[in-house]
């Protein structure tokens, strides 16, 4: 490869690996019943920030286990990728992070952007190579954000 191109962050056909599971990790900025409860009665394999860290734990730890655990993350948090240390966790941890790009939306309408995204959050999962930050969008499209 020469030096003046850069390297393409999709992944092949041939490198296409599915997560072990595709478990959709709510930040708690998502609340912990309602919106996981919706997304569970739609058939989705999910967890919540609150059944393993505690409430006031710091981003970057469950960034962390995100990343090792190589769930899903869904947070509303649109300066995710631009705080220093949440951006080193999400790179070190190989994180795979959605934010969702909704202004005022209730619980309701955030369950319902996405399960109307899952199946494409989890094929933009397998395509892109991580770590990585990607925003959802009210229509369901998702758009990915550079890390640098």
């Amino acid at each position: 490869m020469s030096a003046g191109k850069r390297k393409s962050r999709k992944r092949s056909a041939a490198n296409s690996k599915s997560p072990p599971e595709s478990v959709i990790f709510i930040e708690r900025n998502l609340g912990k019943h309602k919106v996981a409860q919706m997304l569970r009665d739609a058939g989705e394999n999910v967890e919540v920030h609150d059944d393993h860290l505690a409430q006031d734990a710091p981003d970057e730890e469950w960034i962390q286990l995100v990343g090792e655990k190589g769930w899903l993350a869904v947070t509303k948090d649109k300066n995710i990728r631009y705080r220093q240390s949440e951006l080193a966790a999400i790179k070190a941890f190989e994180a795979r992070v959605f934010v969702i790009r909704a202004k005022n939306v209730t619980a309701d309408e955030m369950a319902e952007i996405l399960i109307r995204s899952c199946r494409r959050m989890k094929k933009f999962a397998i395509e892109n190579i991580p770590p990585f930050v990607a925003a959802i969008h009210r229509d369901g499209s998702i758009k990915l954000y550079p890390l640098d």
